[in-house]
C-alpha cells in the first residue's frame, strides 16, 4: 500500500492503537525549555517517577534569558528562576543541558539542528509550538502543553489522534530578493491562520526542494502559523549534506546505514493526502504582514485591503486588527515609518539569515530612527557571525550583534517593543502584544527587515538593494 512521507514515520511509531481513540507514539527527541517543563517535572516528582529515557531528552534555556551581559545573574527573578529550576532538574534526571553561556546554549529549535540531533525519520517533540521547525529534515515534530510533556518524560511515549495528511506543492523559481519567510508568508496570506487546521503539512515542489536546510526550516516553523500540527519536507542530498559531520550526527557505518534509511523517506508516487495544493513560485514576491494575525499579509507594495474587499464574517476582526494597528484599509504599505528592527528567533536567527541581512546592509547606515535588535539564534552562530566578519561588518553599518535568546519574539524576557511602537520582526507571530504590551508587529523576511532598518520605512528590498 502506498504511504505518504508522513505515514511512513508515523506508522512506524505507533506503540497502540487505542480503540476509537488516539494513537500512542514513540518519541525519538524530546526538547526541553525553561518555561514550560517546570510544572512536567514537578508532576513525575509527586508521582514518585523518574525520568524514562534520559538520554533522548535536550535541554537549554532560551525564552527568558536576556540578550545582552548573559555573564551576568540574570534581573528578572522569575526568568532567573524559571532558568535555575531547569539546571537542578536536569543534574536530578541525569539530562544533557546546553546552560547560558554554555558553548551550546541557544534557542531550543536553533541547537538541535545544528548539533545533528535532529535527523529524519524521528519523531520530536518540545513544549513549544514551534517544534515544527525540525519537520524541514524529514522527522515528525510537533508541540505538546506541559502535561504531554510529563507524559513523555515519564513514558518516553505520547497519545496523539492521527492527523490529516495535506501537501503544497511550490513549483518554478524564486526571483531575487525573495525567500523563505516570504514563501510562508503568501502561503498562510491565501488559506489563513486556520487553512491547516487538523492537518499535517508536507511541502514540495521544485521551490521547496531548491531552498538550503536553513531556508526549510524557516517554512516548517510557521507551519503552524496557519493552523496545522506541523510541517514536514522530505529529505534529500541537501539535508544530508547538512547533518554530515555534526556531532551527534552518525558516524562511518553508522552513517552509511542512516542514510540508506533516510533515502526512503519520500512520499510514494501514488500515495494519497486528504487535501492538495498547488501554488507557483513566480507569483510570490516580498511579503509583510499589516494586521494582528501572520494571516494578514500582503506583498510589501501592495496596499492593505479595502474593507469591501473583506468577507462579513471577517470584518469585525479586520477593523479591530487596523485600529490596533493604526492603519486604515488601503493604506499604501510601502513608505510606513517604523521604529525597531529584530533579526532573530528561531523563524530566521541562523548563520544565513545574519549573513543575507548583514550583506544587504553593507555600504549603507541604519536609520536614526530605528533601534535594531540583531540576536543570533545560538552561541556557534554568534561565533560564526564573529568569525566570518559578520559582527564587524555590522557594527560599520550602525548595528549590534546581541547575544542569543529568543530575544523580541515574545515578551518573555527584557526585550520588549513598547506601545505603541512598530517593529519591522523576522520571528514568526504578530498577535496583540506578542513583542510587549500594546507593540504594533510586521512580519517580514531578513531581506525586507534590512530595508527596513536602513530606511526607516516598510520598503521593498529589491529596489532598497538593487537585486
Amino acid at each position: 500500500m502506498s504511504k505518504t512521507l508522513f505515514d511512513k514515520i508515523w506508522d512506524s511509531h505507533v506503540v497502540k492503537t487505542i480503540d476509537d481513540g488516539p494513537n500512542v507514539l514513540y518519541i525519538d527527541r524530546h526538547f526541553i525549555h525553561e518555561v514550560t517543563s517546570p510544572q512536567a517535572f514537578a508532576g513525575i516528582k509527586e508521582r514518585g517517577i523518574s525520568v524514562a529515557r534520559p538520554n533522548q531528552v535536550v535541554a537549554t534555556p532560551d525564552h527568558n534569558i536576556p540578550t545582552i551581559d548573559q555573564h551576568l545573574t540574570i534581573q528578572d527573578e522569575l526568568s532567573r528562576v524559571q532558568v535555575e529550576k531547569l539546571k537542578t532538574n536536569c543534574e536530578e534526571n541525569g539530562i544533557t543541558m546546553f546552560g547560558l553561556n554554555h558553548p551550546y546554549n541557544g534557542i531550543v529549535h536553533v541547537v538541535g539542528p545544528e548539533l545533528g540531533i535532529t535527523q529524519p525519520g524521528m519523531t520530536i517533540v518540545c513544549g513549544d509550538s514551534h517544534t515544527s521547525t525540525h519537520g524541514a529534515f524529514g522527522s515528525i515534530a510537533f508541540g505538546i502543553g506541559t502535561s504531554e510533556v510529563e507524559m513523555t518524560l515519564a513514558t518516553q511515549c505520547i497519545m496523539q489522534p492521527k492527523p490529516k495528511k495535506m501537501r503544497i506543492n511550490i513549483e518554478g523559481t524564486l526571483a531575487n530578493g525573495v525567500t523563505s519567510k516570504d514563501i510562508i508568508l503568501y502561503i498562510i496570506s491565501k488559506i489563513s491562520t486556520g487553512g491547516g487546521t487538523g492537518y499535517f503539512v508536507e511541502f514540495a515542489g521544485s521551490a521547496i526542494r531548491n531552498l538550503s536546510m536553513e531556508a526549510r526550516m524557516t517554512i516548517c516553523n510557521m507551519s503552524i502559523e496557519m493552523g496545522a500540527r506541523g510541517g514536514m519536507i522530505a529529505p534529500d542530498e541537501t539535508t544530508f549534506e547538512y547533518i554530515k559531520g555534526r556531532e551527534q550526527a552518525p558516524k562511518g557505518e553508522q552513517w552509511d546505514k542512516a542514510v540508506a534509511y533516510w533515502k526512503t523517506l519520500v512520499t510514494d508516487e501514488d500515495a494519497v493526502f486528504d487535501k492538495e495544493l498547488n501554488y507557483k513560485a513566480a507569483d510570490i514576491e516580498p511579503m509583510i504582514t499589516y494586521g494582528t494575525n501572520p494571516g494578514m499579509g500582503a506583498k510589501i507594495v501592495a496596499n492593505i485591503p479595502t474593507l469591501d474587499s473583506i468577507d462579513d464574517s471577517s470584518k469585525v476582526t479586520f477593523q479591530k486588527s487596523m485600529e490596533y494597528m493604526g492603519f486604515s484599509a488601503g493604506d499604501k504599505l510601502e513608505g510606513k515609518p517604523i521604529d525597531y528592527v529584530f533579526l532573530g528567533s528561531c523563524t530566521n536567527g541562523r548563520i544565513e539569515d545574519l549573513r543575507a541581512f548583514t550583506a544587504a546592509v553593507k555600504g549603507h547606515k541604519k536609520a536614526d530612527n530605528v533601534t535594531a535588535w540583531i540576536v543570533p539564534g545560538s552561541k556557534q552562530v554568534e561565533k560564526q557571525a564573529i568569525e566570518e566578519g559578520i559582527k564587524d561588518a555590522l557594527e560599520a553599518a550602525g548595528f549590534e550583534l546581541r547575544q542569543p535568546g529568543c530575544s523580541a519574539c515574545l515578551a518573555m524576557n527584557d526585550d520588549k517593543i513598547p506601545e505603541g511602537k512598530y517593529a519591522v520582526s523576522t520571528s514568526n507571530r504578530n498577535f496583540e502584544g506578542r513583542q510587549g504590551p500594546g507593540s504594533r508587529t510586521l512580519l517580514a523576511s531578513p531581506l525586507s527587515a534590512a530595508a527596513a532598518a536602513v530606511t526607516g520605512t516598510i520598503a521593498d528590498p529589491r529596489t532598497t538593494f538593487n537585486l
